[in-house]
């Protein structure tokens, strides 16, 4: 027995194990592997064979204690099932030997704990041993009914390690699904029961106290009707309560409540677990009273939410949050609803308090399922008697009216920046959307959001929601998209620690995936409903649609890092973008004209028509601007003298600028969604290897199948916006501009006129060069984006494209020097 098992075997095991939900293969591979293991019959003379299949379950159970235990529930539920209907029955055979077998494992390490060298080895082991009984009684309690007597003793357990706390618990839960089963249990057993459990729940704290007034409402409650007994426990602490809050209604500034906080605490907590596991109101209890318990209970634990102390209002949400799942209705009341709702909807409010709240809905979601699937088992035994399923629809649209009520509060306690609020508030959807409690497509633009958390395991839950919801109601998720990734920047915007970092739409890890990676991965399989997504989120950058910079950031991120599959998304997008930018960049160039004629009016009357003309053209009047607006083109290609020309263009253009800076700061603010799109599209040429001829010849009107070839893919290309990421950092849109951000700005507006003028490119001279409109868009888009290199702005062979083809004219069409 003292022989541990090997490590790497319980490692793999583990490992193994929790695949048991896995697909269809692995879950049967999984499946046949642990009934070889553990679930086939041992010969009744190799005890050292049964040992060793003792010590490795045990062992296996212990490592998963932090991880919980539902592999083991799901693999034993799966083994039974499969052999119910068959005549020989190996698992079964095999359950009851391990059962017995534990048992007398647990009689033998008792006796060793006096053996102080071994001492914390063998508490473990005993833990482990109690554990996986408790594991097999929720599945099969028959098992454990001859064993009920042998296992009441250890409720007396001293408690001075957590262990011996674990003990009592598990033999708690042992003992709450095995004493209903048994058939005549002795009154002294039962009455040794009950005394045990009530000194546990006056003794310990809030977990035993939580597990023994379970136990005890099943021992009451289904054998022995001892409900004065449990009246009398109830009235203690009740009457306590009422006290306490008498003295603190007569002088708040009392301290009688401070010196009392241990056994107000109690209290609470102990009301409320009693009235989650006995009605009160029932005549066994009460009597021939009138006065409605649950009212009472409610108004009481009511009164202590409104405490100045964070522990006793915890304490009194918590003891509600029991008391509902006897009473549910009780969640309809108004100042209930008042309660949990401010709770969560207010930004400022303790933590713990909003994570409370979200625990109470969850609980009482946990148990109503619980309860249904009770009920529809015994619906199944007595079909033909009574429409029990029935009960249970009754039962459901209880719960589905208490979730619409709170529903709003929960899905908007995804934008909070600790991460339990976001896991116990995803817990709650979860677990409304499985029971079916509420139309799905309300909650999918949050689950986006949420599959964009930096936990993997949130990340994972919400996208396994999504998969579901998708499977059952096509179209749901195409229909939300864009709205769920807006949400997604606002969870980010929550979650970001550091405000005056942007935001960014990938992961900052060795992948730099796209965070909405999953969503795009759902849609990207339907081409209409994939260009239709790609096309809502390029119109954002569009100068009318007034999206914020930072978001467009994350979206632009998102774009550069989609898990492209074939040359048809990243060529769809890069159409779209040129489109964009033909629009906005004339609108943006055009309002920052109109901005300058309009105060070079105010200062001086045109001469003339012509004037005039020329100065709605330019903005100006004078002859450097007349030569600021040519095209680069016309001028002389003349490399020395492009810094002075281009200094002279700064320098008249700043002449004009308007007293009033508002208009420069919109055509910075403006101007950073066209830079996204410029330096997306070149960053997806850069990813792919695309040449201009390629952009050029795309159409999306042509058939699916010419560009359904796989992206090859460059590697550590990046995506870096430095211009809009400057413009963030520097908070631009708030700070006072000075004559250096000035020209900056018009140097801006400079290169953009360019480029706009240079949009197409022409197709190659005949020797070979480049045109001048070509050789002036390059320098446009190399200046805006920040000086990049020229390979940021094209393949550098023909080796370098995704299909390898001949290439035209345009940037890409030039071996770089």
């Amino acid at each position: 027995i003292e022989q541990p098992t090997f490590p790497k075997i319980t490692e793999m095991c583990v490992k193994m194990i929790r695949r048991v939900n896995d697909e269809e293969g692995i879950k049967k591979l999984v499946n046949e592997t642990f009934q070889k293991l553990w679930f086939t019959p041992t010969p009744h003379h190799d005890k050292e064979a049964m040992t060793r299949k003792i010590l490795n379950i045990t062992d296996v159970v212990a490592a998963c204690r932090d991880t919980g235990y539902d592999w083991f529930e799901q693999l034993l539920q799966n083994l039974l099932k499969s052999e119910e209907d068959a005549s020989y029955k190996p698992v079964k055979k095999a359950c009851t030997q391990l059962v017995d077998n534990l048992v007398e494992h647990i009689l033998k390490y008792e006796e060793s704990l006096s053996d102080s060298d071994n001492k914390g080895v063998n508490s473990g082991r005993l833990v482990a041993c109690i554990t996986t009984l408790f594991l097999f009684s929720k599945i099969r309690p028959q098992l454990m009914v001859k064993h009920a007597m042998t296992m009441q003793p250890y409720l007396t357990t001293k408690c001075s390690t957590q262990n011996d706390f674990m003990v009592i618990c598990n033999v708690a839960k042992i003992l709450e699904l095995v004493v209903p089963l048994m058939e005549h249990p002795s009154e002294t057993f039962l009455a040794t029961i009950e005394e045990d459990l009530m000194k546990l729940i006056i003794k310990y704290g809030m977990t035993v106290v939580q597990h023994c007034v379970s136990c005890l409402g099943a021992v009451v409650n289904k054998v022995t009707q001892n409900y004065k007994f449990v009246w009398a426990c109830f009235n203690r602490y009740y009457g306590a309560l009422s006290k306490l809050k008498n003295q603190h209604q007569e002088d708040p500034n009392s301290t009688i409540l401070t010196a009392n906080k241990p056994a107000l605490l109690r209290s609470l907590f102990t009301v409320g677990a009693l009235c989650r596991h006995f009605d009160f109101d029932q005549e066994d209890f009460k009597g021939n009273s009138k006065v409605n318990i649950k009212d009472k209970v409610l108004e009481l634990l009511m009164y202590f939410t409104k405490h100045s102390d964070e522990e006793v209002q915890t304490k009194a949400i918590i003891g509600l949050g029991f008391a509902f799942i006897q009473h549910p209705s009780l969640m309809f009341e108004q100042e209930v609803k008042t309660l949990y709702n401010s709770i969560l909807s207010d930004k400022n409010c303790s933590v713990n308090l909003k994570i409370q709240v979200l625990k109470n809905l969850q609980t009482y979601l946990q148990e109503e399922d619980t309860r249904m699937q009770q009920a529809d088992r015994d619906w199944k035994k007595v079909a033909k008697q009574e429409d029990l399923k029935e009960m249970g629809d009754i039962s459901s649209g209880m719960s589905s009216s208490i979730m619409q009520l709170y529903l709003k509060q929960v899905l908007e306690a995804f934008f909070h920046n600790q991460s339990s609020v976001r896991h116990f508030a995803l817990n709650v959807i979860a677990l409304t959307l499985n029971q079916g409690l509420i139309h799905p497509v309300q909650c999918v633009p949050y689950l986006i959001a949420m599959g964009t958390d930096p936990e993997p395991s949130m990340r994972n839950k919400a996208d396994q929601q999504l998969v579901e919801i998708d499977k059952k109601y096509a179209g749901f998720i195409h229909m939300k998209a864009v709205a769920g990734m807006k949400m997604s920047y606002q969870v980010q915007q929550a979650i970001n620690t550091c405000p005056k970092d942007p935001v960014r739409g990938f992961r900052h890890d060795e992948s730099s995936s796209a965070l909405c990676s999953h969503l795009y991965s759902m849609i990207r399989g339907n081409r209409q409903h994939r260009r239709a997504f790609l096309i809502s989120l390029l119109n954002l950058f569009d100068d009318t649609a007034k999206t914020e910079v930072n978001m467009l950031l994350y979206i632009a991120d998102n774009l550069a890092c989609f898990p492209y599959q074939t040359q048809e998304e990243p060529l769809f997008i890069m159409h779209h973008i040129d489109i964009t930018l033909s629009v906005s960049g004339s609108n943006l160039l055009q309002s920052f004209k109109e901005s300058m004629v309009k105060d070079k009016k105010k200062e001086r009357k045109p001469s003339s028509d012509d004037e005039s003309e020329s100065d709605s053209n330019s903005g100006s009047g004078s002859e450097s601007e007349e030569e600021a607006s040519k095209p680069r083109r016309l001028r002389k290609r003349v490399d020395s003298d492009s810094d002075s020309d281009e200094e002279n263009d700064i320098n008249a253009v700043m002449k004009c600028l308007p007293e009033n800076s508002a208009p420069l700061i919109e055509f910075a603010n403006v101007s950073q969604g066209i830079l996204l799109l410029l330096m997306l599209k070149q960053h997806l040429k850069n990813l792919c290897g695309f040449s201009d001829s390629k952009i050029q010849k795309y159409s999306p009107s042509e058939s699916a199948k010419v560009y359904d070839k796989a992206i090859n893919r460059k590697t550590g290309v990046h995506f870096h916006p430095k211009q809009t990421l400057d413009f963030l950092r520097s908070d631009m849109a708030n700070s006072k501009i000075t004559e250096e951000v000035k020209r900056s700005i018009v140097k801006q507006y400079l290169d953009f006129k360019l480029l706009m003028e240079h949009l197409d490119p022409d197709e190659e001279e005949e020797d070979g060069e480049v045109s001048a409109s070509t050789n002036a868009r390059n320098k446009a888009i190399t200046s805006l984006l920040g000086g990049g290199s020229p390979k940021n702005n094209a393949a550098e062979t023909e080796d370098d494209e995704s299909d390898g083809e001949d290439r035209g004219g345009g940037t890409s069409g030039v071996r770089r020097r």
